[in-house]
This record gives C-alpha cells, sequence and structure tokens, in this order.
C-alpha cells in the first residue's frame, strides 16, 4: 500500500523554511522529521527565494491604493 502524500500550505512550507533559515535546523533532520525529501525541501527555497520579492511589491500596490 503506497503511502498517502502530505500537501503542505503555503503557510506551513514558509515555516519550514524559516525553521532551517532562522533556527537552523539542519535540512537532514527537517526531513527526516516531515518525511520530506530533501529535493522538494530545495525547490521550496528556490521558490521562496525567486518569489520573495513579490511580497514587498503586493504591500507596496496595496499602499498606493489605500493611501
Amino acid at each position: 500500500m503506497k503511502k498517502q502524500r502530505k500537501h503542505y500550505t503555503p503557510e506551513e512550507k514558509v515555516a519550514i523554511l524559516r525553521r532551517h533559515l532562522v533556527e537552523e535546523v539542519p535540512i537532514s533532520d527537517l526531513c527526516d522529521e516531515l518525511g520530506l525529501q530533501p529535493a522538494v525541501f530545495y525547490r521550496w527555497q528556490k521558490e521562496f527565494f525567486e518569489n520573495g520579492a513579490a511580497a514587498f511589491q503586493q504591500r507596496i500596490l496595496l499602499r498606493a491604493i489605500f493611501c
């Protein structure tokens, strides 16, 4: 029987990345604890850094609309 895949929300993904980047939890520990493949973690990290500017752009857009 195959194991059911866990689908993580964007908030959960950020929390996992934060544990590594801020709390310095080793990737291997996170992957073991959560049952993640390291390639999945690295893909999330790549997407996070590639799309990080979007979080700031949205704030600027909202300020322009409402201020």
